[in-house]
């Protein structure tokens, strides 16, 4: 049984877990340093001249539209803005996404290839935070001073990461397993870190539709009334998506959701002033909880009656369907945005199809009818 399977080497699990907390928190600061030595090589050899084609190996490295040198060069890091200025622009730019479809977005590493592909773009549009880093470091080149740049913290109110209760800890050094359950108000000793994960609210996202039409039609003015219309079209169906979610909470009994997984839905949550419980924060490198923060999720799905256990996707699924089997809920996916699948990507998915499918999960996670 995986419940059983769970605990079995849970002591074995959390000595091993300590062991690499430190490794792992090193590695997380030092992505940038990673991805600096990277920009070291590529500017060698664009000093050397032995730069290679435009767009060479972007096939393996990015997804990409087809290029002409005549229209805008739109590079994004991850998927909501890369969706987003689809929507706007349509054929009109050359749009290239670095995260591959399938890829975790806490794991990618940036590529030689892609950080050319940064440099000759027109447009450059990234989050900003923790996991952007590397972005910053690039940035600071003196090649990259002509790339005009959207940050997508810059375009709405940004919140903090915050641990609520029986949240697991992303702390060293503690020989108490209950010292890992505290929530936000409790301790003092957090870092001050940004959710980075701002696109999770529709008005957000309409907010940063709002800024990235604006950059657009800077860019490329022969266009400009065009992406204002589509812009308009598609900020109203954003709008229509905030609705219904609202119209599923003002409906709902139950205002709690549990996530077996990390949380990377802060924005959404306070937007609709839901309650919420989960393993992990947003962007939280570990994977295995400790044994009291699965004890007091699966206290808690008892305690709540709450039927429905949510993941994101594309990670790890076990903490979720423990959870699930020990109370006999149901694991659903609710959707991040921040990439999707190959398969997905193929069928044409999008930001609004992917969240109107959270708009029918929250339905059945708040117990609301259909």
């Amino acid at each position: 049984m995986i419940w059983n399977m769970f605990f079995q080497n849970m002591k074995e699990k959390q000595f091993l877990s300590k062991m690499k907390e430190k490794k792992a928190i090193k590695v997380r600061n030092g992505k940038s340093k990673g991805s600096l030595y990277a920009l070291l090589l590529v500017l060698c050899m664009i000093i050397g001249g032995c730069v290679r084609p435009k767009n060479a190996g972007s096939e393996k490295n990015s997804v990409s539209t087809t290029e002409d040198s005549e229209t805008l060069r739109i590079v994004t890091t991850i998927f909501p803005q890369y969706d987003f200025v689809r929507q706007i622009a349509g054929e009109n730019v050359s749009l290239q996404m670095l995260l591959k479809p399938g890829e975790e977005t806490h794991s990618y590493e940036p590529t030689p290839q892609d950080i050319i592909a940064i440099q000759k773009a027109d447009l450059f549009i990234y989050v900003g935070g923790e996991n952007d880093n590397w972005v910053e470091d690039i940035l600071e080149s003196p090649e990259m001073r002509q790339v005009n740049t959207l940050r997508l913290s810059d375009c709405v109110e940004t919140l903090e990461e915050e641990h609520v209760e029986g949240m697991q800890e992303e702390r060293g050094g503690h020989d108490h397993e209950e010292e890992e359950l505290h929530s936000s108000h409790e301790s003092e000793e957090h870092d001050h870190t940004m959710d980075e994960h701002v696109w999770t609210s529709p008005k957000n996202a309409a907010r940063i539709v709002n800024e990235i039409t604006a950059q657009l039609c800077s860019l490329d003015e022969s266009h400009a009334a065009e992406y204002e219309e589509n812009a308009k079209t598609y900020t109203e169906q954003l709008l229509e998506l905030d609705e219904q979610f609202r119209q599923v909470v003002n409906q709902a009994d139950s205002h709690t959701l549990l996530f077996g997984d990390r949380f990377p839905f802060r924005y959404f949550v306070d937007e609709y002033e839901l309650q919420y419980y989960a393993a992990f924060p947003g962007c939280a490198s570990d994977t295995e909880p400790s044994a009291a923060t699965m004890a007091f999720l699966i206290n808690k799905v008892r305690e709540e009656k709450i039927s429905v256990i949510l993941k994101m996707e594309l990670s790890n699924e076990n903490i979720a369907y423990a959870i699930a089997e020990a109370t006999g809920a149901e694991v659903k996916v609710f959707y991040s945005c921040h990439n999707l699948t190959a398969e997905e990507y193929e069928a044409g998915e999008t930001y609004l199809s992917l969240m109107q499918k959270n708009v029918e999960t929250l339905k059945e996670a708040l117990g609301v009818c259909r």
